[in-house]
């Protein structure tokens, strides 16, 4: 809503506006880019104009929705799901993702899987079986393993602690 309203500040009214992209019906010139650009800069968002740096952007919004969601197969495959989406070869964007962002594709799954657990464990609405089912894992063994690799704590000492240990979605 935030970045739709400063588009239409600068007099360009955005055909669509979904997580990290807006989709324009025509081009706009450089001063309102430039305009446009410096007030979101200014609310913590950014103009990606090149081109591998939008595709890492819309890899990372494809699998954050894909987290959101909570309706991960146990079998889930980034390797199968990521080209289906984006129409582009695995090694590909996983060579790409690697080089810009630092890490892997996978480790930034995990990561944002971890994120998600911590939300549902600081709400205290699922059990840790019905979290592990719903993000894929094959076992709640298997999800506490990642959860202590990724936090250095158990889920149930990171509940007793609460949800200050929590990160938001665009710092991970």
């Amino acid at each position: 809503m935030v970045v739709r309203q400063e588009f239409e500040k600068e007099g360009v009214k955005p055909l669509e506006v979904n997580m990290g992209e807006v989709v324009l019906s025509k081009p706009i010139s450089e001063s309102q880019l430039k305009n446009i650009g410096n007030r979101l800069m200014d609310l913590g968002f950014e103009i990606l104009d090149d081109r591998n740096k939008k595709l890492i952007e819309k890899i990372k919004s494809i699998l954050i929705e894909k987290v959101q969601t909570g309706e991960i197969e146990e079998h889930f495959n980034l390797s199968d799901y990521l080209p289906k989406k984006l129409n582009k070869e695995y090694t590909q964007l996983s060579r790409l993702f690697s080089e810009v962002e630092g890490i892997t594709l996978e480790q930034f799954f995990i990561l944002q899987k971890i994120e998600k657990v911590k939300e549902w464990l600081a709400y205290d609405e699922l059990t840790l079986s019905e979290i592990s089912y719903r993000l894929g894992y094959s076992s709640v063994a298997h999800l506490s393993a990642q959860f202590k690799k990724v936090t250095g704590l158990t889920p149930s000492n990171f509940k007793k602690l609460g949800v200050k240990h929590r990160k938001s979605i665009d710092n991970i």
